[in-house]
């Protein structure tokens, strides 16, 4: 069996990635949106994807682009690069319509590579109308009908917490310092790495996520935590 995963360089999706990888293979697709932070999360899954726990569990890594810009405002923040602060409460950080974008362009590539299982990583808490059991199911038979291909959406961490997700990374040897959880990198460290901005919400959960697995954050942050 195959399992297709959207691998966006984060966290939570390398974990994912890993996590599947355990009893199937994985094909890991890359969905390009036009986005600011893009072109940091690719440079990641590159360097991620040679970790030894992905070895000969993987297929090459799919990158496929639709583009969000024509339908999202020219001063959007996720355009711009410019995201609301630390401590922003996560429906701030709604991108319309950003699962549904992912699930068709990536079933899509699933009937081309005739697999029929999809992986994605929302987590507990998680409180987008695109995140919900709801919205997989019908887009489960949506995109079976529409592409006569059988598609069964997976939701492996829908009830983890951040926590849990980092402690399974942890006991499958995931190079958590390779994934990138930041909507607004700041520059490249010496090998060319993305470093994370240390100012975003998605700053603020990756560390707090690292606090209450009890396990030592090993990202690189340009600026200290502004609670601090």
């Amino acid at each position: 069996m195959k399992t297709l995963v959207l691998l966006s360089g984060g966290l939570d999706s390398a974990v994912l990635a890993a996590h599947e990888a355990q009893s199937t293979t994985v094909l890991p697709v890359y969905v390009s949106a036009g986005l600011a932070w893009e072109s940091g999360e690719r440079a990641m899954v590159e360097r991620l994807l040679l970790a030894p726990v992905f070895r000969g569990k993987m297929l090459p890594l799919a990158e496929v682009s639709f583009t969000m810009r024509d339908v999202y405002p020219p001063g959007h923040w996720a355009i711009r690069g410019v995201p609301p602060a630390y401590d922003t409460p996560d429906e701030d950080v709604y991108l319309t319509g950003r699962n549904l974008g992912l699930l068709s362009k990536a079933a899509v590539v699933a009937v081309r590579h005739q697999v029929h299982r999809i992986a994605l990583g929302p987590l507990a808490g998680n409180p987008f109308p695109d995140a919900r059991p709801e919205f997989f199911s019908a887009m489960e038979t949506a995109l079976s009908l529409g592409l006569d291909h059988a598609i069964a959406i997976a939701t492996p961490f829908l009830e983890w917490e951040k926590d849990r997700v980092i402690r399974r990374g942890v006991e499958l040897q995931v190079p958590l310092e390779l994934t990138l959880s930041c909507m607004n990198p700041a520059g490249t460290d010496s090998e060319g790495m993305p470093v994370h901005c240390g100012l975003c919400s998605k700053c603020r959960e990756r560390r707090d996520g690292f606090a209450a697995a009890g396990a030592a954050d090993p990202s690189v942050y340009a600026n200290p935590s502004p609670r601090r």
